[in-house]
């Protein structure tokens, strides 16, 4: 089944205590288009590149087979560019730069082609556009969506009503106390819930993240990696996989989604290994497969 994907595709300068590196390709869409392209489903983009995006980076994302016919490259203009510093704990990152460009003001138009398709994955992009996407397409089977702390601080308003239309929100714990004032992440689930969807994913870094619905509740536990270069794009990576899985069966029941945030779990762990979508590119679905089993047998008790 096929996937669509909407998100930022950026030039990321990205510095750690022991290297930085500039005008790499990131972007939420980014990250998780390439971690949904493993699971051999038809996986659309759209998005948005200046005339500065290098066509090596979008000839890489076509190698993945992913369909860039919704992505727009606007000649006269720059693409969105983000900078960020993670200190010796590579869980804290401040953010040195955002230079959103031409991302301001894109409103995409889908394709024809794109309007049907039957999994849709908003990532972290403005609250409105999400919603202009959601009333774009005909009849999704299932609506992701993603946020970020700067969203809900601006445009509260926007996205509790783009939240509304979402089966699924993904967002990280700290998103999650924001949006709703809990301490616990367990009320704060519970509360995003009362916003409309019908299950609340939150992400907990190095901890994994868990699954909360009106009826069930799971905890996926983080891959143990014991070297970490670039946590850049692990959530965007993990919300891919997720999707990437969850196309692949074509099955959205409990099951299913437990068995999609296991590999989440797993595809965002050769994610942080190396900076960008590096260690991506040599991944083989056979280096998952045997990730999962690992992380599977781990659970077991």
């Amino acid at each position: 089944m096929g996937i669509l994907i909407v998100g930022t595709i950026t030039l990321d300068t990205v510095q750690t205590p022991t290297e930085k590196v500039e005008d790499v390709l990131g972007g939420s869409g980014t990250y998780a288009a390439v971690a949904a392209s493993f699971f051999g489903n038809p996986v659309r983009l759209i998005g948005v590149v200046g005339a500065d995006f290098p066509s090596t980076y979008t000839d890489f994302l076509q190698t993945r087979g992913i369909d860039l016919e919704g992505v727009t490259r606007v000649q006269d203009g720059k693409s969105f560019r983000w900078g960020g510093k993670y200190t010796d704990d590579l869980n804290v990152r401040d953010t040195l730069f955002t230079e959103l460009n031409i991302v301001a003001d894109f409103n995409p138009v889908l394709p024809d082609t794109y309007k049907d398709t039957s999994y849709l994955f908003l990532a972290n992009d403005p609250p409105q556009l999400q919603l202009s996407i959601i009333e774009q397409v005909s009849n999704p089977k299932l609506v992701v969506s993603d946020t970020m702390d700067f969203w809900i601080n601006e445009q509260r308003e926007a996205l509790e009503k783009t939240i509304e239309r979402v089966d699924i929100l993904i967002l990280n714990d700290s998103e999650a106390k924001l949006l709703t004032g809990e301490s616990n992440l367990l009320h704060a689930a519970r509360a995003i819930l009362r916003y409309g969807p019908k299950r609340v994913i939150i992400k907990k870094g190095e901890h994994g993240a868990i699954s909360i619905t009106e009826t069930s509740f799971f905890s996926a536990p983080a891959y143990p990696l014991t070297e970490v270069t670039d946590p850049t794009g692990a959530g965007d990576s993990f919300a891919g996989g997720f999707m990437g899985y969850l196309a692949s069966v074509d099955d959205i029941s409990e099951g299913s989604i437990r068995k999609a945030m296991m590999y989440g779990t797993v595809v965002a762990s050769f994610n942080i290994e190396d900076f960008s979508i590096n260690r991506q590119k040599s991944v083989q679905f056979s280096e998952i497969e045997a990730r999962y089993q690992k992380l599977q047998d781990a659970v077991q008790f």
